[in-house]
Formats: C-alpha cells, sequence, structure tokens
C-alpha cells in the first residue's frame, strides 16, 4: 500500500504515519510544519515540506498514491472564532486542492479527518451520525463544507471517501503549549509544573474523550475497508467523563475559572463504526491518566 499522510507530523497524523509503518505500507508524508513537529516525523517515511494550499508544490507527489489520509488542517473552534480568514484558507481551499491533486493523478480513496464540532449543541444523549448539523464555529462549518465537497467529488470523478468525524481526542504528542490546546494537554502541563489545574465553570460539563491510538487505528480501518462512495463515522469512546473528574484524576490542586459558553455534553453514538469496520474505543481515558501523568 503506497500512502499520502497530509499532516504527518501533527498530533494525531503522526500517529496514523506510525500505525501505517508498523502495517508495512510506503508512506509519503506532506506538512508544513505549522503546527506539527519535525520530532513527530516517522524517519522510514518521506517527508515533503510543503503547504497544502500551494497547489503546485504538491500536486506531484500524489502520483502512484493509492490512499490519501487528509488531516492537514488549521485546528480548534475559538481561533477560528478570533481569525477565520486563514482557517477558511486551509481548511477549505487546502482540502479542494488535495482533492484536485487526487483527481489528476487517480487517488480512488480519501480518508478525511473531521470533526464532531459539525452537529454543534449536541444534549445530553449520544448522537449518532444523522443527527443535525448546526456548527457554531467557522472551523467546525469548515469541517462540513470539506465533506460536502468529498461527497461531490465521488459523483463527479469516483473518489470515494471515509469521514471521521472525531470527539475529543488525547495522547500520545498531544499538543501542550498554545492556546486553546486540549483539556488533557493542560493539565499534564499545569501539573508537572506544579501549578493548579484550571477548570472552566463548575466543571460539570462532560466529554467524549477518545486515544490518538484508537483514531489512528480507526484511520487504518478505515483505509482498509472496500466501503465506495462518501461514507461518514464517529470516532469516540461512547461515553463520557466530567471535566471537574478528570482534573481529581491528575491531582486535586484545582483552580476554577470564568465559564465560558461551550456545550453541556458531548458523547458520541457508535454503533455505526462498530458495525461497519469494526473498530471501538480500547483504551479508557482514566485509566490513560493513571498509567502517564507521572
Amino acid at each position: 500500500m503506497r500512502v499520502l499522510v497530509t499532516g504527518g507530523a501533527g498530533f494525531i497524523g503522526s500517529n496514523v504515519v506510525d500505525v501505517a509503518i508498523d502495517k508495512g505500507w510506503s508512506v509519503k508524508i506532506i506538512d508544513n510544519l505549522s503546527t506539527g513537529f519535525e520530532s513527530n516525523i516517522n524517519s522510514k517515511c518521506e517527508f515533503i515540506n510543503a503547504d497544502i494550499c500551494d497547489y503546485n508544490s504538491i500536486e506531484g507527489h500524489f502520483k502512484g498514491i493509492d490512499i490519501v489520509f487528509h488531516l492537514a488542517a488549521l485546528p480548534r473552534v475559538q481561533p477560528s472564532i478570533d481569525d477565520p480568514l486563514p482557517y477558511n484558507k486551509v481548511n477549505i481551499e487546502g482540502t479542494l486542492s488535495v482533492l484536485d491533486a487526487c483527481k489528476n493523478h487517480g487517488v480512488k480513496k480519501i480518508i478525511f479527518s473531521s470533526s464532531s464540532s459539525v452537529y454543534g449543541e449536541c444534549g445530553d444523549e449520544p448522537v449518532s451520525e444523522e443527527y443535525r448539523k448546526e456548527p457554531l464555529s467557522p472551523y467546525a462549518l469548515q469541517k462540513l463544507v470539506c465533506e460536502e465537497y468529498f461527497k461531490l467529488y465521488f459523483k463527479l470523478f469516483g473518489i470515494s471517501s471515509v469521514c471521521l468525524r472525531y470527539f475529543n481526542v488525547y495522547g500520545k504528542r498531544q499538543p501542550e503549549i498554545g492556546s486553546y490546546v486540549p483539556v488533557v494537554g493542560i493539565f499534564f502541563k499545569q501539573f508537572r509544573e506544579g501549578k493548579s489545574l484550571t477548570v472552566t465553570g463548575d466543571g460539570k460539563q462532560a466529554r467524549d474523550f477518545v486515544n490518538v491510538l484508537d483514531v489512528a487505528d480507526a484511520n487504518i480501518k478505515a483505509a482498509e475497508t472496500d466501503l465506495i462512495g462518501y461514507n461518514y463515522f464517529n470516532v469516540g469512546a461512547g461515553k463520557n467523563y466530567k471535566i471537574i473528574d478528570i482534573a481529581k484524576k491528575v491531582c486535586y490542586n484545582i483552580e476554577h475559572i470564568e465559564k465560558r459558553i461551550e456545550p453541556k455534553n458531548t458523547i458520541a453514538d457508535i454503533e455505526k463504526i462498530r458495525n461497519v469496520l469494526g473498530w471501538k474505543c480500547q483504551i479508557d481515558l482514566m485509566e490513560w491518566i493513571g498509567e502517564n501523568k507521572d
């Protein structure tokens, strides 16, 4: 299998690369290192330092590729609200650039890293893939627009896709530096530095957390499936934990900070991915924290 991973130097992308390498696949990475790190790059793959928005610099690297894992993006919700233009350029125009390169070189399948944020406010019950879509940020809307492009490119050019809607991803190489990094990364960094763990509001908001190794496994299973057309799956644990309970699992030095506007609860309905791809979450958040916080 000859695969190309956009964003392969990033948090999730580098873990996907490692699993693909372990399977004996030939792997090529395209990443401009704007959010990824050179230290994340597997030495057994070919690395191209390029921007997905620069079509001329990436197009030729799709020749001979069987499957593309498209993970390159500007991540996170709040920064996309604060500064939407660069997010739109990378997340939509960059995706279209990748799709067109696939079309021109006969790539027949793309695995896309989408987001549970496409659902918007979720309520208290598990959210299935058919739940209504009401994005609450430019980032969420951009992911949904990209999914529509994948649907269209199958109709027009026969390129199949599997869109994986991640819930809250944590684990190996998780971001810990910068604004709006995922909460598990924030807690680990604060704990190591001897600082109070900052919990917004009362911390009773609950989130579905999925380990990045499980996410990488979902990507591989999606690549190996013979599904045709536009396909989409939730990728989550199927259960959630309150933020205050996660903080207490790390330590009891906790500081409550001002509440912000955010969903009260998120939880994925994962029956579809379990039944169709044979995937399920293997790693429990609380057990992982206990094993990795020191």
